[in-house]
């Protein structure tokens, strides 16, 4: 039994491991280090959102009613300042860019992003968002060290500004080592870190709207179970007293 479990952890680990590797594409991943307890934060993430994503991206999971609620948000504070296509307040946060236009331009429909958070982790997109750099031989005119070859363009270059790769060369095999800033964006880069964390803050919550509440439900069911198995062991040891 006890090899039997060894086993099953074992695999378990080696699993998980095999999916932060394949997840992060073998790139190092940055901490995103956010807040979804921070209200401020999703708030400049959902207009970071709304701004920028948008009009590529749907989250059709999500209704402005429910994030104006959760974020502490008037209605005249959604409809004015992250609604921007038109929607109902109690409507879903839907792409504006068509199907066959994004088919036409390139080549596949951007995904829908109301689950990407869950799906690759808050790591990934942190890091997969400041990794852009110029490629010319790409029709978007960027690549992505986290993820090669991908047909997004980087939206956010005027922010964050220009980024070159810088390879180094051993016997004939070129090495992505890092990226050198060409032209300096209207942000610092603390500026810019700060806003893709709140973007990705806001994709994080949208994820899973629950995700507050459901860890701090998660303190008091430990507190109960510590207290159940007090009980428990105490009413085993009273049963058992008299067996032989």
């Amino acid at each position: 039994m006890k090899k039997t479990i060894t086993a099953l952890l074992l695999a378990t680990i080696a699993l998980t491991s095999t999916g932060l590797v394949l997840a992060a594409g073998g790139a190092h991943l940055e901490s995103a280090n956010i807040d979804v307890d921070d209200k401020a934060s999703l708030q400049r993430g959902a207009k970071v959102f709304t701004d920028y994503c948008l009009s590529c991206h749907s989250a059709k999971f999500v209704r402005f009613n429910r994030v104006a609620t959760d974020l502490d948000m008037t209605e005249t504070q959604v409809m004015e300042n992250i609604n921007h296509i038109g929607a109902k307040f109690g409507g879903t946060m839907t792409a504006v860019m068509t199907d066959d236009y994004a088919k036409e331009a390139f080549g596949a429909v951007p995904p829908d992003l109301s689950l990407v958070a869950r799906s690759r982790g808050v790591d990934w997109l942190y890091t997969y968002l400041i990794s852009f750099y110029t490629d010319t031989s790409k029709t978007t005119g960027h690549n992505n060290v986290v993820f090669k070859d991908v047909g997004m363009p980087n939206v956010f270059w005027k922010q964050e500004g220009v980024k070159e790769a810088v390879y180094e060369e051993h016997d004939g095999v070129k090495t992505l080592t890092g990226m050198k800033v060409v032209e300096q964006g209207t942000m610092s880069e603390e500026e810019f870190h700060t806003m893709i964390r709140d973007l990705v803050a806001f994709l994080s919550y949208i994820g899973e709207p629950n995700q507050s509440y459901r860890k701090s439900l998660g303190v008091y069911v430990l507190v109960f179970l510590f207290f159940f198995f007090g009980v428990a062991y105490a009413m085993k040891k009273d049963y058992w007293k008299d067996v032989h």
